[in-house]
């Protein structure tokens, strides 16, 4: 089975190791950018060995590289009069296929590797979900912890004055990441609808129910992940039934990932936050934990104090430390390192469902792949979040609104022709059942051959 960091010398091969060398020569000191670009285009040389007319087409040199990079100032004033600075990005990767689609991150490790990063990989999970968007990013190094609601305010007009210049329904249209949700998302549309003088409901995405936003997004990226590993433990025989899981993180994607795999019959008995996890081999009390993150806004060691036959942790590293049979990484990228890949393994892990965005390094990805492990990988799995979002600004764009059942329902089918689309490629190109594979090359054929259809742009 084709593993991520092994390549066979065939003329595909080598043109995607000339392509990668180009990229790390033009962008030195970005180690996130070339994990992603790595793990994408080395799955993608037997496309280049069946199809080469794709390198006749210069279809990857023109991929890799974005077709905007916006970088700005935010300036701020805090509650002590005191003006800040931040940095913002935009990075607009591809739309091939429709304006850019992707999220808006606010966390103080944001950088230009990060935002292009995410960007690029965006291109193919956006592909993945069927919908008509193309792929993109941004974010800022804006730390929303401990800021007050007017702080958090008077940052996103500023950040928005800037980024109001380059975005639009049919041109680019950001959501939420890591650091923004509702309260972010509902300031940004507020300005950009100020300096608009128009109600342009499908520029963001994630907004509140009350003014365009979609039944179902809060929940989508966590049921997604869900839906995805549901239907890959289906078609090898399994379910959720029973099962012992771990979820990383406890914000939105954990939360909704935890509650459905606990309507699917598992047992979830850990997540965690930046700090520390908590393990309840009793099972995780959602609703203590939804109380904790979503109304309190608190860190999730005050779990123990309500529940004190459950333990709690320092270090969140820690967590594949626990066994089970299904791990959910939902917090933050490169989180399973070579070693947890490993203590997984020996644990008796069974599936692997990304939720977060690359959050398996690609050492542990290759340990998960040759020990036989379902691995769902981030592009696919996690894909319900941007799903929604698209179905968001289908609502918008035809001023309806489909509740929550119909959207949940639009959603599990997205997912689950993700995963048949992903597993059906994986087959046709040699590697069944290596759903990195099938899902590089899945997301990657959409695009490369819209891209070549509109000719050298």
């Amino acid at each position: 089975m084709m593993v991520v960091n092994s390549l066979t010398e065939t003329q595909g091969a080598q043109y995607v190791q000339h392509v990668f060398e180009t990229v790390k020569k033009r962008n030195p000191n970005e180690s996130e950018f070339h994990q992603a670009v790595k793990e994408i285009l080395f799955s993608l040389a037997p496309v280049f060995d069946k199809h080469p007319h794709y390198m006749e087409q210069g279809v990857l040199e023109r991929i890799v590289e974005p077709e905007r990079q916006i970088i700005f100032r935010v300036p701020w004033v805090d509650d002590q009069g005191k003006v800040q600075v931040n940095r913002g990005f935009r990075i607009q990767f591809n739309s091939a296929i429709g304006p850019y689609k992707g999220g808006l991150r606010f966390h103080p490790s944001v950088n230009a590797s990060i935002i292009k990063f995410l960007g690029f990989e965006q291109i193919f999970k956006n592909s993945l979900t069927g919908q008509p968007i193309g792929g993109g990013k941004g974010g800022s190094d804006f730390d929303p912890k401990g800021k007050s609601d007017g702080e958090i305010m008077r940052f996103c007009q500023s950040f928005m004055t800037e980024l109001a210049k380059h975005i639009g329904p049919d041109t680019d249209v950001p959501a939420g990441d890591i650091g923004v949700g509702g309260r972010e998302i509902g300031y940004m549309f507020g300005q950009y609808k100020r300096l608009q003088n128009a109600f342009h409901a499908g520029v963001l995405t994630g907004k509140p129910v009350g003014f365009g936003g979609s039944l179902t997004r809060t929940e989508a990226t966590g049921y997604g992940t869900v839906y995805f590993v549901q239907e890959m433990l289906k078609d090898n025989g399994l379910d959720f039934q029973d099962k012992t899981v771990v979820v990383s993180g406890s914000g939105n994607v954990s939360i909704y990932a935890m509650e459905k795999a606990m309507q699917l019959g598992a047992k979830v008995v850990a997540c965690s936050d930046s700090n520390g996890y908590v393990y309840d081999k009793n099972g995780i009390n959602l609703d203590t934990v939804k109380r904790l993150k979503e109304v309190e806004r608190k860190r999730i060691n005050e779990y123990v104090k309500e529940h004190p036959e459950a333990d709690y942790f320092e270090g969140c590293e820690n967590i594949w430390l626990i066994p089970c049979d299904i791990a959910l990484p939902c917090a933050t990228q490169n989180e399973i390192d070579e070693t947890s890949a490993k203590i997984l393994v020996t644990n008796g892990v069974k599936a692997i469902g990304e939720g977060a965005n690359m959050p398996s390094t690609l050492e542990a990805i290759d340990v998960f792949l040759e020990n036989g492990v379902l691995f769902g990988p981030a592009k696919a799995a996690n894909a319900g979040g941007v799903a929604v979002s698209a179905l968001e600004m289908a609502q918008n764009s035809a001023r309806i609104s489909w509740t929550f059942e119909e959207v949940d329902a639009k959603l599990h089918e997205i997912m689950v022709n993700i995963y048949h689309n992903s597993k059906n490629a994986s087959e046709e190109y040699g590697h069944p059942g290596n759903l990195v594979v099938g899902s590089n090359i899945a997301g990657f054929l959409k695009v490369a051959n819209a891209m070549i259809s509109q000719g050298i742009i």
